[in-house]
């Protein structure tokens, strides 16, 4: 992964041609004050990240140094939690812990189920 960013830096990847996920990603780098590296699963070798093509298009993947590997909600409750400010540090706390991550898990599939759908889409996703 050093290729990608330094050793240290997180790697977040998503799915490219999703226009909705593309849109979180475009929230993500306005509002967060850390964002790791960002990549579209379509450009990176996934193999060499130790991932599958049908794990990083069913949900967001976030890998990083000595094996640190989260995905779906997780992912984003481990993002919020390493934010410097601290606003955003207690809510991906309480993203990552139960039952409060059970519930952002669910909520998580059921947008991916459904991001087609929702605002970013293109007229293409939709049919």
């Amino acid at each position: 992964m050093g290729s990608v960013g330094g050793e240290n830096r997180l790697l977040l990847v998503f799915d490219g041609e999703c226009a909705f996920c593309q849109m979180c990603v475009n929230a993500g780098r306005r509002l967060l004050p850390y964002m790791p590296v960002v990549r579209a699963w379509q450009f990176v070798d996934l193999g060499a990240l130790g991932l599958t093509r049908d794990e990083a298009s069913a949900s967001v993947q976030l890998v990083g140094p000595r094996g640190l590997h989260a995905h779906g909600a997780r992912a984003i409750g481990v993002m919020l939690a390493l934010q410097p400010h601290p606003l955003w540090r207690p809510l991906g706390r309480v993203m990552l812990a139960p039952p409060v991550s059970w519930a952002a898990e669910g909520a998580y599939r059921l947008v991916s189920r459904y991001r087609h759908l929702l605002p970013g889409a293109s007229v293409k996703d939709a049919a």
